[in-house]
């Protein structure tokens, strides 16, 4: 199938119309008018993509098991610091979009400025072709009234050729010379606009196939422009999900050495408090003489203890035990 291109269908019949000019800028216009969408919407999306990671951040600064101990306590740090990367990442990110929009915005600029030039070069042909092609119908209108003068003026010559005396025959033939002369220079002037306003159609034509050609490629210069932007953005916001999910494996892996036992005795080697439950409380009758045995803090001792012994010395008794020197002062001066 054979191509389509500008330069072979945006012509009209009328020398004068710029129909096919104007839908070829209007095109352009729109075009222009969806770079501008496509940058604002980028932008955008840059600013959700900052405010998230920000609230990410301020999230991750929260206290969160801060009282839990060993294995979960390392996952849970773990987790808050992998949650602050994310957040940075999304700030990262906000920072690569405003980039592309940047790269956009410049792209549309480049392309303002230079169909400005065309546009003007084309608006100044457009400007000399209506010119010269009022001009050229202004002789045409000209020259044919002249030639209906020249015929007129032979027409009443010849009717009046055998009725006329010789002056009202040199009159009629003087106005017809004239006429046949005035007819002849509006011929030579319709002759000469129309030849000047062929050559500038020519070179009108010249440059709107020229127009055209610029003003396709800088159609397809910027759908590829949109296509690859649009395909770069959509490329960060799924590394952007590859990299949450990376980070995130790593909490998942600190999870994976969590060890519920670990925790467990790790606690209770930390905090035991003892490993023997209190004794049962016994019931005590104040009437009777008999009491039962006191369970005193260190356990049950038995039954009631004796009076204290008297003290026996020995020879392996320490010697601050007992002091035989009589002259033994326990304050020495």
């Amino acid at each position: 199938m054979k191509e389509l291109h500008f330069k072979g269908n945006f012509w009209n019949a009328e020398i004068t119309s710029t129909t096919g000019y104007d839908t070829i800028i209007q095109r352009l216009n729109d075009g222009k008018k969806t770079c501008k969408e496509i940058e604002d919407f980028i932008k955008a999306r840059a600013t959700i993509e900052e405010k998230y990671g920000k609230d990410l951040l301020n999230l991750s600064k929260k206290v969160c098991g801060l009282s839990e101990l060993n294995t979960l306590k390392r996952s849970l740090d773990v987790f808050k610091l992998q949650i602050e990367n994310v957040g940075t990442s999304h700030i990262q990110l906000a920072q690569t979009l405003r980039d592309e929009a940047k790269k956009l915005e410049e792209f549309r600029e480049r392309q303002k400025e230079a169909r400005k030039k065309v546009e003007q070069h084309m608006e100044a042909f457009h400007k000399q072709k209506a010119t010269q092609y009022k001009k050229t119908m202004e002789t045409k209108k000209t020259y044919e009234q002249k030639c209906r003068e020249k015929e007129d003026a032979e027409q009443t010559m010849n009717r009046n050729a055998n009725t006329s005396n010789a002056k009202q025959l040199e009159k009629l033939s003087l106005k017809s010379q004239q006429t046949k002369m005035a007819a002849e220079d509006a011929d030579r002037m319709y002759s000469q606009n129309v030849s000047i306003l062929e050559k500038i159609r020519e070179d009108w034509q010249k440059e709107h196939e020229r127009a055209c050609e610029i003003f396709e490629n800088y159609e397809v210069e910027r759908i590829s422009a949109l296509r690859n932007i649009l395909w770069t953005h959509l490329n960060h916001l799924s590394q952007q999900c590859v990299t949450s999910d990376e980070l995130y494996e790593e909490v998942r892996k600190s999870l994976e050495q969590c060890s519920i036992q670990k925790d467990i005795e790790y606690f209770i080697d930390l905090r035991r408090t003892g490993d023997k439950p209190p004794a049962p409380i016994p019931y005590e009758n104040f009437y009777s003489g008999q009491r039962p045995p006191v369970v005193g803090r260190l356990g049950f001792l038995g039954g009631r203890r004796g009076p204290l012994p008297n003290p026996v010395d020995t020879e392996s008794d320490g010697i601050y035990s007992t002091v035989n020197d009589p002259t033994y002062s326990f304050v020495r001066q």
